[in-house]
């Protein structure tokens, strides 16, 4: 009998913790990568973007999806955006302000050379996360939500940017190379889109979702807080 009323509890608890701690894990799993830390391009494809001469339109293309669908902090920062949206219409506008804020910084900061300390500006994106997670538990609100999305877009596309200076770009081919890459980074954001969309969905079916909503939101917070923490170590101990 103890076993059965047991049972709601041990399934409440689950269907509330269980995001937050596969969350948990994730993040886990990706603060123990040494890509982690940097924030940097995967190493097996710095060698070709520092050597690559002329115009490379579909490996750079390739070459911004993949970073797009594997970056971590791009993406925690995407769910905690439309993880309250259900409207199409309101989807697309605040990943379009994001979307054209990382174009935006990404190109100017290659392109002019515009540099930024990467210690500094990851630990503006850990920001943005921890931002984004607290306005979505209702907590506090400075800025109007689409001029946050828009700004803390421009701060994403700064960090992609001072990665790439780091490795030496050659100047032929650099512009149509660049725009190659910000095009995958935006096919790589509607790919993300595309699966981030439809777990929510599910997520929204799930019958404690408004405790589960809540969990999330903290495990997004917790994991934006600790990026901002390595890179502000990693900025002081450089």
């Amino acid at each position: 009998m103890a076993r059965l009323k047991c049972a709601p509890a041990l399934s409440a608890f689950s269907s509330t913790l269980l995001p937050a701690l596969l969350l948990a894990g994730l993040v886990a799993c990706l603060l123990a990568s040494p890509v982690a830390f940097a924030h940097g391009v995967a190493q097996q494809d710095q060698g070709f973007i520092a050597n690559a001469f002329g115009v490379h339109v579909w490996p750079f293309m390739y070459l911004g999806a993949k970073h797009m669908v594997t970056g971590y902090d791009h993406l925690l920062y995407l769910v905690g955006v439309i993880f309250f949206l259900s409207k199409y219409r309101d989807i697309a506008i605040f990943v379009s302000l994001f979307a054209l804020g990382h174009s935006i910084t990404l190109l100017v900061g290659v392109l002019s050379g515009l540099q930024v300390n990467p210690y500094l500006i990851d630990a503006i994106i850990g920001i943005s996360i921890c931002y984004k997670a607290l306005e979505n538990l209702s907590k506090f609100r400075f800025l109007n939500p689409k001029i946050a999305v828009f700004g803390f877009g421009l701060a994403h596309g700064f960090g992609l940017s001072s990665k790439l200076q780091d490795l030496a770009l050659s100047a032929n081919g650099l512009i149509p190379n660049m725009l190659a890459f910000n095009l995958g980074v935006e096919i790589g954001q509607l790919l993300a889109l595309v699966i981030l969309l439809s777990s929510l969905s599910w997520l929204r079916r799930q019958p404690h979702y408004p405790a589960i909503s809540n969990n999330v939101n903290i495990g997004l917070f917790g994991a934006g807080l600790m990026f901002f923490g390595m890179h502000i170590t990693g900025y002081l101990l450089r």
